[in-house]
């Protein structure tokens, strides 16, 4: 393949010098905004791109680490008068966290590119309950975004006058946009700027909990104690079943402490290679922060007799009650470190809504890959993030923080059913994959046993929060999931019908242009007219265009040139060896169109580029044919479906259309050559 298709390194430079992009193009107010595109030709900016196990942690273990400001707060309000039980309650919460990280480490293992809990549901138990995990979990992220956003508004309200509550929901509205601007920029970039906050957070909080423990080191077997004699006095007075509904409920409502473990498997394909000790090493950050915290955390509230304060949380109850009181040379440094202490928690809140904004995309990406979500959600942008993405995710959340007016409470009733579902259905395919790789897998009974026990966990939660909070309004949460996944049958339906039809479309033409007669071949003459064909690989779409150039125009035509560009969508930017892979295909799709254009008498080229925006490499592929062959029309075939509607245009692309302008406006001519989809074949 002739590499100038691309452009000489000193071509570039000169671009970069005249302020343009690679096609051309002037360096707009986006580019400012966001940043300058990048070059997925670099071989180096995957290592550049890719995320270290400590900056893994901070971009996907913030989820989970921010949960330690509401979960252990809802879990122990849920025990009522029966608070006691926070100390087996906390005991069982560390338990579960580093069960289901346990469980979570055996997928990377497995899925070492990736295995969230769609992917992992979807290989090992079938398309259907990967649709149903993929769904729940795209719900669940937009949630994260919404819940941490508003919980992050609560902390840093908690110590702002009352009266100035009512600019909540502005202030969350903003934090939105301020995040998606942020995501748009790139994920390294975003997680390099929330580093500071999640340092602060995680610093601060450990030598609180430290602190308590150490001050109050003379209470803890007291409390244990009190503990175990009150669950026997619970058991005698209202008998063991009632007092276990209490604790179950408790950890159930507790449950989004939990949320967010996942990400680690899910956002594989960003961390620095290798992959699975990366994330393994993630996942081990987590686990062991997570636990600390948020078990430190509802301990600490019975150590210190924490009670429901207005307009404060608890955490912020347990910050006056331990801190209120310092003072250095007379200054009240305690309201200092709490207001910095409250500070920290708002912002790590709004640093969680971050792993939503990464691995939302990610699946949305990964769902329209197969064909289940519009094929624009897997597109990448100039900075190489799934832009459609991450403004669905933006979106969505921006529409929830409305209709719940930033309202945490109505959240977390939302929150947490999709994501046990999730767990349920990832722990209990990698639990089915163990038993069915028995003869194969030496270990395989220690590992049913982990991925089955961390299945047990999560079903159990599962089962008890959607019995809990369906009628709550748990039912909504369940409508918004049945209406994504009704949504992805709609549209894979759609794809599938589409699919069939341009096959068949091959079929009635490949043995067409075998059986036409070979006619000689056209000597090379760049000044004799010329047809440009804008082709997306070897299919019946291309193949339509060069049976329509003849019939319509006759021999007006001695030379073809098949323009083609590989689009870099997220599934194949992981390595340059999948875009070398990438190239390759192309350059092997483009070699058929030759064969069959020499075949017809025509002389015949080839122009190919690598593009994630697959119109501005076409308008430079295009600019050069029209320069190196004067007397060029360009050519495009173009799905023209019977019933036109909105649905069809949000599921295609619109390229041709597009290249048409542009090539109209620069004062070339271009055609587009129907091809047309009846009602007939889609349904066939």
């Amino acid at each position: 393949m002739n590499k100038s298709v691309f452009g000489s390194p000193e071509q570039q430079q000169k671009a970069s010098d005249k302020g343009e992009d690679q096609a051309g193009n002037k360096r707009t107010f986006t580019h400012l905004l966001i940043g300058p595109p990048r070059d997925i030709r670099d071989p180096n900016v995957f290592h550049r791109l890719s995320l270290i196990a400590f900056l893994a942690w901070v971009g996907l273990g913030s989820d989970g680490l921010s949960s330690s400001c509401y979960g252990p707060e809802e879990a122990f309000l849920a025990l009522g008068h029966h608070q006691y039980l926070a100390v087996f309650l906390a005991l069982l919460m560390a338990l579960t966290v580093f069960v289901i990280s346990a469980s979570y480490s055996q997928t990377i293992d497995l899925f070492p590119t990736g295995g969230g809990g769609y992917l992992v549901a979807s290989r090992l138990l079938g398309s259907y309950p990967g649709l149903i995990s993929g769904s729940a979990l795209v719900v669940d992220y937009v949630l994260t975004v919404s819940i941490s956003i508003a919980s992050g508004a609560d902390a840093v309200f908690s110590f702002l006058p009352v009266h100035w509550y009512h600019f909540k929901l502005l202030f969350c509205i903003a934090i939105v946009v301020l995040m998606v601007g942020m995501n748009l920029r790139g994920i390294k970039e975003s997680v390099m700027a929330l580093l500071p906050i999640f340092l602060a957070f995680v610093l601060v909080h450990v030598f609180i909990i430290t602190y308590a423990f150490i001050t109050q080191a003379a209470k803890v077997p007291v409390v244990v104690h009190d503990a175990v004699t009150q669950v026997r006095q619970g058991v005698a007075v209202l008998g063991a079943i009632p007092l276990m509904v209490i604790f179950l409920r408790a950890y159930s409502l507790g449950g989004g402490t939990y949320t967010g473990i996942e990400a680690v498997s899910n956002g594989l394909p960003i961390l620095r290679e290798p992959r699975t000790t990366t994330g393994k090493r993630t996942m081990l950050y987590m686990a062991v922060s997570l636990a600390f915290i948020a078990g430190g955390i509802l301990f600490g509230y019975l150590l210190l007799n924490v009670s429901q304060e207005h307009g404060k949380t608890l955490n912020a109850v347990l910050f006056y009650k331990l801190a209120g009181s310092w003072t250095l040379a007379g200054f009240p440094a305690g309201g200092v470190f709490i207001t910095f202490a409250l500070l920290t928690e708002g912002a790590l809140l709004f640093v969680a809504a971050q792993t939503g904004f990464i691995d939302g995309p990610r699946v949305l990406a990964t769902m329209a890959h197969d064909r289940w979500l519009p094929r624009r959600f897997s597109y990448l942008s100039t900075r190489l993030v799934t832009q459609d993405g991450v403004l669905a995710m933006g979106l969505s959340a921006f529409i929830i923080l409305l209709i719940t007016k930033a309202k945490v409470d109505m959240l977390v009733v939302l929150y947490a059913i999709n994501v046990f579902l999730t767990f349920t259905l990832s722990q209990l395919g990698m639990s089915v994959h163990w038993l069915q790789s028995r003869r194969s897998e030496p270990q395989w009974i220690r590992k049913l046993i982990i991925n089955g026990v961390g299945c047990l966990f999560t079903a159990a939660i599962l089962v008890i929060t959607t019995t809990l909070k369906f009628w709550e309004g748990g039912w909504i949460t369940v409508m918004m999931t049945g209406g994504l996944i009704g949504f992805c049958i709609l549209v894979r339906d759609h794809y599938a019908r589409v699919t069939r039809a341009v096959e068949r479309l091959e079929v009635e033409l490949v043995p067409q242009l075998f059986a036409a007669d070979q006619k000689p071949r056209q000597e090379f003459d760049p000044d004799a007219p010329t047809a440009a064909i804008l082709v997306n690989g070897f299919n019946g779409l291309g193949l339509a265009t060069i049976v329509s150039l003849p019939r319509l125009f006759g021999h007006q035509f001695r030379n073809l040139v098949f323009v083609s560009v590989g689009e870099v969508d997220s599934g194949l930017f992981k390595s340059h060896e999948e875009l070398q892979a990438l190239e390759q295909s192309l350059v092997d799709d483009l070699e058929e169109y030759r064969k069959f254009a020499g075949n017809l008498g025509f002389h015949s080229e080839v122009r190919l580029g690598l593009g994630t925006d697959v119109v501005l490499e076409l308008r430079r592929l295009c600019m050069q044919v029209a320069h190196e062959y004067p007397h060029s029309v360009f050519f495009a075939g173009k799905l023209v479906f019977e019933r036109e509607h909105f649905f069809n245009r949000f599921l295609h692309n619109q390229t041709a259309l597009e290249m048409q302008s542009w090539l109209q406006f620069n004062g070339l001519s271009m055609v587009i050559l129907p091809v047309r989809v009846s009602e007939d074949l889609l349904a066939a």
